[in-house]
């Protein structure tokens, strides 16, 4: 995706997490959320939206959405929420311009400050994007074969780190950074996501990402034309 200069007065940023959804607008300073989880249906999450953003008056929509996006089609229902995604129509149930991208490439995008950037997204499951001088690549990285039986996903996830305990979690959030560190060569990693707050210390060229980073991506897809 290559940015251009088309600029939206007023965008509804919708971001799809495993555990929660978060709306912001612009000019409003803080978001609402509300909990999403393994029953959530487009239709159910509409009929949520609907009901908090009532008289916010915004001109166009971005979506981050938890699975696969290509050519800003969700191509993929997500692995944490319900089926249904696949061909919802979100331009006729908002009523507006609709962008959709991997949430991961949407926070990515807010915590992007140039050169190659990884970011990794650790929270219900690993969301993943490269950024290479101002592209943007939404990756599936966590679903890639770390073994025979496990994926980088089972590694470092929610459930894996009630599994393991918050000692051993970083101690395989480090493996698997030092990894994509070496496979990829980015100048720079970004961790975000709810649990980098388990974190105590960051491997080298590594920091974190900040939690308004997917929204200020979100923006920006619009802002900058991504």
């Amino acid at each position: 995706m290559k940015r251009t200069s088309r600029v939206k007065s007023k965008i509804l940023v919708v971001d799809i997490g495993g555990s929660h959804v978060k709306c912001k607008m612009t000019g409003r300073r803080n978001h609402i959320e509300f909990v999403s989880g393994p029953k959530m249906t487009p239709g159910e999450m509409m009929n949520e939206i609907t009901k908090i953003t009532v008289g916010w008056g915004f001109d166009a929509v971005s979506i981050g959405y938890p699975g696969v996006v290509r050519k800003g089609k969700i191509v993929r229902d997500p692995f944490n929420l319900a089926p249904g995604w696949i061909g919802f129509d979100f331009p006729a149930a908002f009523g507006r311009p609709v962008k959709i991208i991997n949430d991961a490439a949407m926070q990515a995008l807010g915590a992007y400050k140039g050169q190659k950037m990884l970011f990794l997204g650790l929270g219900t499951g690993l969301g993943s994007a490269l950024i290479v001088d101002g592209m943007i690549a939404a990756m599936e990285l966590g679903h890639l074969r770390s073994g025979p039986k496990r994926t980088y996903e089972d590694l470092v996830s929610e459930k894996a780190r009630l599994r393991l305990g918050n000692k051993k979690w970083r101690k395989k959030v480090w493996e698997v950074v030092e990894r994509f560190r070496n496979a990829l060569l980015p100048d720079y990693i970004v961790l975000g996501g709810g649990n980098v707050r388990h974190l105590k210390r960051l491997p080298s060229d590594t920091r974190l990402g900040g939690n308004a980073d997917a929204l200020t991506g979100g923006f920006r897809l619009w802002e900058d034309g991504v």
